[in-house]
């Protein structure tokens, strides 16, 4: 009787075993995985990118070519020149000097210092526009030597103030005064000669505040990247890793690796391993196309989704960036005056010169297929202003080999174009006749395409644009990493806008879907018919 019970209970408990198995098979599996050995892309990680002593063979306070009393710039640049010959040649060849990358079979030059066009501040008008040559590695606002302590300075110094003030105290006879000339004087020396590889400040003066401010640009370069934390970034945490920008852009010849907007930032996705000569601008170069344990889905991806895509999950996480810029709506004046109010961050929300803008702070990407380079167009391009025009747009496609599913920022902006033309306009925006002086279009229109030598029909509105920038650092620790529904759900998914492909989970295919139920459907139903045959047969040898 006791055995018959017995074999009553086979079916239930089979099937609940059965259910039980299919909860409990991830965990398990989990539990193999932490006990298999450590992911080789992150061993190979550690060796690649192991603690260095960074050392130097010269004491640059020691050199008789920067003990003497610099009056200039251009006289700092000739002491430097003095060992290092070859530098100023080099660096006089690279984007980083002529702000242009390379000229179209229509004549359109690419680069800031061209015909590029952006949508926030527009255009360097062929670097005629002097606030955006605060950023140019020459002297002040000028081109004609290289500054460069703007990258291997270690103190931060108003050269063009110090060389000034220096010129009206020195040599008066006032003790006071020259007592200020002598602070002085020690102040720029000390400067020069504290030479240094470039530090994350040294990169950031400009790129952290691109755009005309903290975080305006990127999204994932700010300030907040000068000293962060690991929760910030993984890899330039101040009390760990605490990598420089040059860590990973490494630079040949001052060509620093990572130029991506007209050219992929590396042709080859190469380990370390593979070739030791590669450069580190990739996450393969050190991590491999499989930095996950042996065995585990996530490296299954790597061949089609970005590592950012998963490690990034938000950006712009500790200062807000901006979003858009409305340039249709600047001009307005209170009183007779320019105004501007400030939103929830402190930041401009609306200013007479510039227009309506937004910005926010930990912002969700928005992926793309991307194979390295983008697309841009410049003010000698057609567009068409029923669209948004797409200023800059990744390329690539699911069918290539070499692009990734990758997280971006997208900035939105509203800015004038040419109505006869169908062309964006480069206002000039410092100077007497620039927008920010003047708030009259026109003259700002004139003036800015002038400099690009590119006709001004006088006849102009506004159109919508885009413009991406790929999201790749302020990489965030693994526990911080998507989690598989974040893009595998059917609703809101992260990957919702990139269609012409099957994605388990988000994507419903009845036929497919009919045949995994048919499969479910069966292995219960052969569970269910196994265990009545055990118990079937259980009963008629018993009853022997």
């Amino acid at each position: 009787m006791k055995s018959t019970r017995r074999s009553l209970l086979i079916a239930p408990c089979s099937l609940l075993l059965f259910m039980l198995a299919l909860v409990w098979t991830p965990t398990a599996l989990s539990t193999t995985d932490d006990q298999k050995e450590r992911a080789p892309g992150r061993t190979m990680a550690d060796q690649a990118t192991r603690g260095k002593q960074l050392w130097i063979t010269t004491d640059h306070s020691r050199l008789d070519a920067l003990q003497k009393d610099f009056r200039s710039g251009p006289e700092v640049t000739q002491a430097c020149l003095s060992c290092h010959t070859e530098a100023a040649d080099q660096f006089h060849q690279t984007i980083h000097w002529t702000w242009n990358a390379y000229t179209t079979v229509n004549g359109s030059i690419h680069g800031k210092g061209g015909d590029s066009i952006n949508n926030f501040c527009i255009s360097a008008n062929n670097m005629q526009d002097k606030g955006c040559l605060n950023c140019h590695p020459g002297w002040g606002m000028k081109t004609e030597a290289v500054n460069c302590l703007n990258c291997h300075g270690q103190k931060s110094i108003n050269w063009e103030e110090s060389f000034e003030d220096l010129e009206v105290f020195d040599g008066s006879k006032d003790p006071d005064e020259q007592e200020i000339a002598n602070e002085i004087r020690g102040n720029i020396q000390a400067a020069i000669q504290s030479v240094v590889r470039p530090e994350r400040q040294n990169c950031g003066s400009c790129h952290f505040k691109g755009g005309g401010g903290d975080g305006v640009k990127h999204g994932d370069l700010d300030t907040s990247l000068t000293k962060p934390n690991k929760a910030l970034d993984v890899h330039m945490d101040a009390d760990g890793r605490n990598f420089t920008c040059t860590r990973c852009h490494t630079t040949a010849l001052h060509n620093i690796a990572g130029r991506v907007y007209t050219q992929p930032a590396a042709t080859d996705r190469k380990s370390l391993i593979e070739d030791d000569l590669t450069t580190k601008i990739t996450c393969e170069a050190c991590h491999s196309s499989t930095p996950h344990n042996a065995d585990t889905k996530a490296n299954d991806h790597t061949d089609k989704v970005a590592c950012q895509s998963c490690h990034i999950p938000e950006f712009a996480r500790v200062n807000p960036t901006k979003m858009s810029w409305d340039w249709s709506q600047s001009g307005k004046t209170k009183d007779g005056k320019p105004y501007k109010t400030k939103d929830e961050f402190g930041k401009d929300s609306y200013l007479s010169i510039k227009g309506q803008m937004k910005w926010a702070k930990n912002v969700q990407p928005e992926y793309f297929w991307y194979n390295g380079s983008i697309n841009s167009i410049t003010a000698r391009d057609p567009i068409d202003p029923s669209q948004v025009v797409r200023v800059s747009h990744p390329q690539g496609s699911r069918d290539e080999d070499n692009a990734r599913i990758f997280p971006f920022k997208v900035h939105r902006g509203r800015q004038p174009y040419d109505k006869v033309h169908k062309t964006l306009l480069a206002p000039m925006l410092s100077g007497p006749d620039g927008y920010w002086k003047t708030l009259d279009w026109n003259r700002a229109l004139t003036t800015g395409n002038a400099t690009l030598n590119i006709p001004f029909s006088g006849e102009f509105d506004f159109v919508d644009t885009s413009y991406v920038f790929p999201i790749t650092h302020m990489v965030a620790p693994k526990e911080n990493a998507l989690a598989c529904n974040e893009c595998h759900t059917r609703t809101n998914s992260r990957l919702a806008s990139l269609t012409g492909f099957y994605m388990p989970g988000r994507d419903k295919f009845e036929l497919l879907d009919s045949l995994g139920w048919i499969l479910v459907l069966g292995h219960l139903l052969g569970v269910g018919v196994h265990g009545l045959t055990r118990m079937f047969t259980n009963g008629r040898k018993e009853g022997k």
